[in-house]
């Protein structure tokens, strides 16, 4: 019985043609959020909202001469970057920044009605890791009464005002740890204990979707 209520809310989002898609970009990027149309029909109407509480960020009627961007989202996150392409109704937002991250709504009424859902996620420049390090020299003694000096050294990865990110150790190509965060401006830390050997090779990545910095350090 579920299985058919699947199946039959599948074949209805087909008919009404509700369609989604995922964008993500880096922070000062031009968008593009296509309709997929060539041409908007006579009749046709056009609305784009954004996020849950829809607020109106454009519309196009061509029976009435309609072409509008709307400024009016409270905050005026949008003021001065909308533009709609008047043959083809897509969206287009210039110098995007992470305030614009969110769920972006296309109706096309006419003939038939034709819902798009865009998820948006924009990300801000990385920055470079910074690390530092502690390093100590340890004697040990074997059964043989021979000496051993050992260098123990505590790493540190750190990173400020970063959001959405994962911060993760490497010697050479293998992953030693790793930490992922969803909050927004947070300054973060990995810290690793190594022992000292000659040419061992550490890096410290930090990557969101798009694009990753790193920082390599040989001890």
């Amino acid at each position: 019985m579920f299985d058919l209520f699947v199946l039959f809310c599948l074949c209805w989002c087909c008919l009404m043609g509700v369609f989604s898609e995922s964008v993500s970009v880096m922070e000062g990027d031009t968008v593009t959020l296509n309709t997929d149309v060539t041409e908007i029909p006579e009749d046709d109407d056009i609305v784009w909202t954004f996020r849950d509480d829809q607020s109106l960020i454009g519309e196009i009627t061509r029976a009435a001469g309609i072409f509008n961007t709307s400024d009016d989202v409270p905050d005026e996150r949008f003021r001065d970057r909308l533009k709609l392409d008047r043959q083809t109704g897509s969206l287009t937002i210039t110098n995007i920044t992470t305030q614009h991250t969110g769920e972006y709504k296309l109706e096309i009424s006419g003939a038939e009605l034709t819902s798009k859902t865009f998820s948006v996620s924009v990300y801000a420049p990385l920055p470079t890791p910074v690390i530092t390090r502690d390093c100590s020299s340890s004697s040990s003694s074997s059964s043989s009464s021979s000496f051993s000096s050992q260098q123990n050294c505590s790493l540190l990865c750190s990173v400020v005002n970063v959001g959405h990110v994962t911060l993760s150790w490497y010697k050479g190509n293998s992953l030693l740890s790793s930490i992922s965060v969803s909050d927004l401006s947070i300054s973060l830390s990995l810290p690793l204990e190594v022992e000292y050997q000659e040419k061992n090779s550490y890096s410290c990545v930090i990557n969101n979707p798009i694009t990753n910095q790193t920082t390599h350090l040989n001890i």
